[in-house]
């Protein structure tokens, strides 16, 4: 279990922005029709399976994926952001929780979602992190990971000044390997430039990932269900 300094520090900045944070990206998704496009083709590829949204903050994403279909439900290491996420969509469960040790019970969802919440876990603990994403996922299941680029393929993982806590920014294709090492191959890429309005001028990333089916033959985006 990865329980650290890093990790409490993260969950207390999050418990102290929570509402300032909710109020501002309430409708984050509303001018960012690319990362609609990529949550439906993830939607798609888990079906109706149980899926986790890994910190899901105050619950917007996870709503949106609810109307795509999914059994979607939200983690969150901030209990504030759970109890925002409670508030606003009384409907849907929203757990706190870490996603280095998950209470989830092993090969049981479709699909992780991680947009964006990997970028506060410091590098030498990313692959035990990744570990837990795959021993949640069913056969089959996907993973959809979203995260800042590194601008330096030398340079795999760089911190940057995040306004909420430290947070990496990861090269893709180094991200990619750690995913492969956890036994999650990559199976779609999707990589945004950064737009004149952006307030961080770096690349998005969203790297669509599968876990193997020990005893079927790969193919292109299967379902999960």
């Amino acid at each position: 279990m990865v329980e650290d300094d890093a990790l409490r520090a993260t969950r207390e900045a999050y418990d102290a922005a929570a509402p300032t944070y909710a109020r501002l990206f309430r409708d984050a998704l509303r001018d960012r029709p690319l990362d609609r496009a990529m949550l439906s083709v993830f939607a798609e590829v888990v079906g109706d399976g149980r899926v986790a949204d890994l910190g899901c903050g105050p619950g917007d994403v996870t709503a949106h994926l609810d109307g795509l279909g999914p059994a979607v439900f939200g983690v969150d290491a901030s209990p504030a952001m759970i109890e925002l996420a409670r508030r606003a969509y009384p409907r849907l469960r929203f757990d706190v929780g870490s996603m280095a040790a998950l209470a989830i019970e092993d090969d049981a969802l479709a699909g992780v979602l991680s947009r964006w919440s990997v970028i506060h876990t410091p590098p030498p603990d990313l692959p035990a992190v990744l570990a837990e994403f795959h021993r949640v996922l069913a056969p089959g299941g996907h993973l959809l990971v979203g995260f800042w680029a590194s601008g330096d393929p030398d340079h795999p993982t760089e911190v940057f000044d995040h306004a909420v806590a430290p947070a990496y920014r990861w090269w893709p294709d180094h991200l990619s390997s750690l995913l492969r090492e956890a036994g999650l191959a990559e199976v779609a890429r999707m990589v945004r430039e950064p737009q004149p309005a952006d307030r961080r001028q770096f690349q998005e990333v969203n790297l669509l990932a599968r876990k193997a089916r020990p005893d079927a033959l790969d193919h292109d985006l299967p379902s999960s269900g």
